[in-house]
């Protein structure tokens, strides 16, 4: 048998006991005013508190009124609490100590209002702090189950299960002889919003990795094969997990795929027992990222302009809101540049890198992710990301700056026109103004306060292509967001011009 324990409650019951036996006092010695208590010679007994009530002239510390005695249980209020409410006040105070109220008036009044104000504050803090950490934990829990529920819906599929439980070779669009092109064609037509998980994953699963093609933030980018087929594979470290979920996410929005944006395979995490490799596995393009290409290859009016047209193309899709059941929201890129657009065997393009892009809610006209309103590239960042004045409650800024830094893309493009065997090295925009790897502070004191652009060669007047190449670029990179071109006009402009080019021949 357990023995019982003793505790604080029955130290309390036999106190009180102790308190109450014949012979042992249990009353508290007051002093009282004597015109109240004359039969006892100025002093009184109590079961509850001494107390001393003091009153001061109006905007003085005269006392005008004072009065001393006992308080009885039996007049609390509320009744049945341990200190009734008076003995918190200014003018009212109580004390348990046999005749602790006989203390001068003024020494009473000083510590009395010292002790309310404690007092005050101490309830106050006890109210207000709790609050304010029960709000800042409902505020976090709430963020943290939104945040979760969103990346378990992607992991849910792609949860480590063997590789017995991966392959789904009954599948029609996975039998031998489908093509990865025929296999997209056969499955987004419907939802548009990319493959079955399960058939990314299978399709994950059977790629072997050739050889290393680049390297970023995220991590390395590989060429691999997958059934004789050449695709590309992001891999990213396990840091950056949220990168990979967030571009795979955007990958697959409704109606995002496009001609002119990079094609979105699948995404996948393998677990080889000591770390988590995330996968993102798009289509191959050999010539590689636009900043490559232009670096080693000169480029024609003629394929200056189609290069230029199939970017703008591309964002002018992302930029745009397809309505419907099977709609599209607006996207914007924030890191659009040379380095994160890739150039096709035909010698267009492809925008890729969409780790960063955020997606636009019509019917709230909210972002759908925190906004950080400092990301991307600072070399390519528009003046008003550079010195905060964006306003980042409405979308169409996030556009205004993609539109910014198309324009010094169309800057690149141009510099390596070969005109009459006249063309320039390759060089990133504000090569002659700012070091390699400038700081913001940097790009701030040339864009915003100098307001320098990249300079424009004289030679580009003398081409009617480098005309509107020129033209174009000026209106992208405004100072002022409001006045800049939109993409769907950019690719209106450069479509027509390329129209009009085509008729003369």
């Amino acid at each position: 048998m357990s023995r019982p324990r003793f505790t604080i409650w029955h130290a309390v019951l036999l106190l009180t006991c102790l308190i109450h036996l014949p012979g042992v006092s249990s009353m508290l010695k007051c002093k009282c005013d004597i015109n109240i208590c004359k039969d006892t010679n100025g002093t009184c007994e109590t079961d509850g508190y001494c107390f001393t009530s003091v009153q001061r002239k109006k905007n003085s510390d005269e006392v005008v009124y004072n009065f001393r005695g006992c308080y009885d249980k039996a007049n609390f209020f509320p009744p049945d609490i341990g200190t009734p409410m008076e003995c918190n006040t200014s003018s009212y105070s109580c004390c348990s100590d046999d005749f602790c109220n006989a203390d001068e008036i003024k020494s009473f009044l000083d510590a009395a209002s010292e002790t309310s104000y404690l007092t005050s504050l101490e309830i106050a803090l006890c109210i207000t702090v709790p609050t304010l950490i029960g709000c800042i934990i409902v505020i976090f829990c709430y963020y943290f189950r939104t945040a979760s529920h969103k990346r378990r819906g992607l992991h849910q599929h792609l949860k480590q299960q063997g590789d017995d439980s991966i392959e789904a070779p009954d599948h029609p669009i996975l039998s031998k002889g489908v093509s990865l092109k025929h296999m997209i064609e056969m499955t987004t037509s419907g939802s548009g919003s990319g493959l079955p998980l399960l058939v990314q994953r299978s399709i994950a699963r059977q790629i072997q990795l050739m050889n290393i093609i680049g390297q970023g933030r995220f991590g390395e980018v590989w060429r691999g094969r997958w059934r004789g087929e050449n695709v590309a594979v992001k891999i990213f470290s396990s840091r950056e997990e949220r990168s990979w979920f967030r571009e795979a996410e955007i990958y697959q929005t409704v109606m995002l795929r496009h001609e002119n944006i990079l094609g979105f395979i699948a995404a996948d995490n393998k677990d080889n027992g000591t770390w988590t490799q995330l996968w993102l596995i798009t289509d191959y393009h050999e010539f590689g990222s636009l900043f490559d290409f232009l670096s080693n290859t000169t480029l024609t009016t003629n394929s200056m302009i189609q290069m230029a047209l199939s970017v703008a193309t591309g964002l002018a899709h992302l930029h745009m809101d397809i309505m419907g059941t099977q709609g599209k929201p607006a996207i914007a890129h924030r890191d659009l540049k040379s380095k994160n657009i890739l150039v096709k065997s035909n010698w267009t393009c492809a925008i890729g890198d969409l780790g960063l892009a955020v997606r636009h809610d019509v019917t709230t006209d909210t972002v759908d992710i925190p906004l950080n309103n400092r990301v991307g590239t600072k070399r390519y960042m528009a003046p008003e990301v550079l010195d905060d004045t964006m306003n980042i409650d409405q979308f169409d800024s996030f556009k205004r700056a993609d539109v910014y830094a198309l324009g010094l893309v169309f800057w690149e493009m141009a510099m390596r026109c070969n005109v009459g065997g006249k063309y320039d090295e390759y060089q990133l925009p504000f090569f002659d103004a700012v070091p390699p790897d400038p700081t913001i502070d940097e790009m701030k004191r040339v864009v915003c306060y100098e307001k320098q652009r990249p300079n424009i060669p004289n030679r580009w007047q003398s081409c009617d292509a480098l005309h509107i190449m020129t033209k174009l670029m000026k209106e992208c990179w405004y100072h002022h967001a409001t006045a800049r071109l939109t993409a769907l006009r950019i690719k209106k402009t450069l479509s027509n011009y390329r129209t009009s080019e085509e008729l003369k021949m």
